[in-house]
């Protein structure tokens, strides 16, 4: 096979042999047995061979960004065939690996008999079709591939249409033609001579592809927000009973819906696969005092998380913008670990919750290496490990989130006659007891409640004839 390199200015920043070499990722290749086709224009992932530009970073960072990219194809169904890695000090603004290098990789492709080729980041619409001119089959890029695992998974009628509206932001700028696409559907004189009915105002099927999916987006983000509203209503609600709230954010995978059936007992679906989570999923926890709080589940995220899936989940998100505290959970097993906590707190930031209390919580410490489990203690102080699948650690970290739930701020000491009964159960439901006993004449509470109950309390207290306890 004859080798074309690509000539860049600034050859010296890189090694000659890395910069020369297509570098297979051990455990990413597979032998084929036959071949089937697939229709071009379909995201169908069947046989994929995976290509990365390692730009910036480590070989082991670009190894395992690859490797997450194969596990990506995989939960969207495909098999992946092989994956490689080309050392360049940039992306190739035209073909994203570079001419001699797309060559080479048509030539890979066509041995493995590969339909499809899987690029490890966001490519531009004229890097893709220049790239599908060299190889000769289906390109797609990691973007184009989370928002198909994205479709696969959503379930309620606001997923579903958070993932349409990300898809179509994302397909609008990439519409392209095919053939017969790009000709006139009547344009006067140019519609050539074809008579009476044939003339017209001249759009062409790509430039009606584009309003109507302008107009669907219009309709989705009208829809979503009327979502958003129904979801703020129940903040609300929860709020004005002062009820704190917790979210569960971390990567994908990391394990946060097995920590929610841990903590509450939730029954929330549980799987071993990228991105099962997307609806979120709110259920009501207890403290070891009686303190009520709410736990929320949400989606997952990733390294290079798509910017129209972060646009689109937006209104989603604001359930972990707007909680009083984050348990950030981190997959322990990861070789890095601290990649995941980066892309998270970018995610994080971007959505407006990066000022939101967090605690670092390491999960899966039953397969996790001690090695990476003590640097990451070190690097994050006040992180806790537990293994929600063993139960390991959950008892501390129920203390730890008590502890760091806000503090309701009116005590009351008072004597609530027996007669309001009502007010005590709420006292026990919505605040923290502190101490209760019975008298002769009522109920002497000692506890912190919100404003609004300890002002019905003090009323109910008052109008029993009660003295409040010094």
């Amino acid at each position: 096979m004859s080798t074309v390199y690509d000539e860049q200015p600034d050859l010296g920043e890189l090694e000659l042999e890395d910069r020369h070499a297509l570098r297979r990722v051990a455990g990413l290749s597979t032998e084929l047995q036959d071949i089937s086709e697939v229709e071009y224009r379909a995201l169908r992932l069947e046989r994929v061979v995976l290509i990365g530009v390692w730009a910036e970073g480590s070989l082991a960072s670009a190894e395992n960004s690859l490797r997450e990219l194969s596990r990506l194809a995989e939960t969207a169904g495909s098999e992946v065939l092989d994956g490689l890695i080309q050392r360049r000090s940039r992306v190739d603004a035209a073909t994203y690996v570079g001419s001699g290098k797309a060559r080479e990789l048509a030539d890979i492709v066509a041995s493995a008999e590969a339909d499809t080729v899987i690029c490890d980041g966001e490519l531009t619409p004229s890097q893709l079709r220049r790239l599908e001119s060299v190889v000769q089959v289906k390109v797609i890029d990691r973007t184009a591939l989370i928002l198909d695992i994205f479709a696969q998974h959503a379930r309620s009628r606001e997923g579903k249409a958070q993932v349409e509206l990300a898809q179509l932001q994302y397909m609008l700028p990439r519409l392209r033609g095919w053939g017969d696409s790009l000709s006139r559907q009547a344009g006067g004189r140019v519609a050539g001579g074809g008579g009476i009915g044939t003339r017209g105002p001249g759009e062409t099927k790509l430039e009606t592809d584009r309003r109507r999916l302008r107009a669907r987006i219009s309709r989705l983000q009208k829809d979503i927000g009327n979502f958003s509203t129904g979801r703020k209503v129940q903040r609300g609600q929860r709020r004005r009973r002062e009820v704190p709230s917790v979210a569960i954010a971390g990567y994908t995978n990391a394990g946060k819906s097995s920590l929610l059936n841990a903590l509450t007992g939730a029954g929330v679906l549980v799987e071993d696969a990228l991105f099962a989570t997307l609806d979120p999923a709110v259920r009501r926890a207890q403290t070891a005092s009686g303190r009520d709080y709410t736990l929320t589940d949400t989606v997952g995220f990733v390294r290079h998380l798509p910017h129209q899936l972060v646009e689109a989940f937006r209104s989603t998100l604001e359930e972990t913008a707007e909680a009083d505290l984050i348990l950030h959970v981190v997959d322990g097993s990861d070789p890095e670990p601290e990649a995941q906590i980066a892309a998270v707190r970018g995610v994080l930031s971007e959505i407006g919750a990066g000022q939101v209390p967090e605690i670092i919580v390491v999960n899966k410490i039953d397969s996790a290496d001690p090695v990476v489990l003590q640097g990451l203690r070190a690097r994050e102080p006040g992180s806790l490990s537990v293994s929600a699948k063993t139960g390991a650690g959950l008892a501390a970290l129920a203390e730890a989130v008590e502890a760091a739930l806000p503090r309701l701020d009116v005590q009351v000491k008072l004597v609530v006659p027996y007669t309001r009964g009502d007010l005590v159960a709420r006292a026990h439901a919505e605040g923290e007891v502190l101490e209760a006993e019975h008298l002769a004449d009522g109920t002497r509470l000692d506890a912190r409640v919100p404003p609004g109950l300890a002002a019905q309390l003090q009323a109910a207290s008052a109008a029993g004839a009660a003295t409040p306890v010094a």
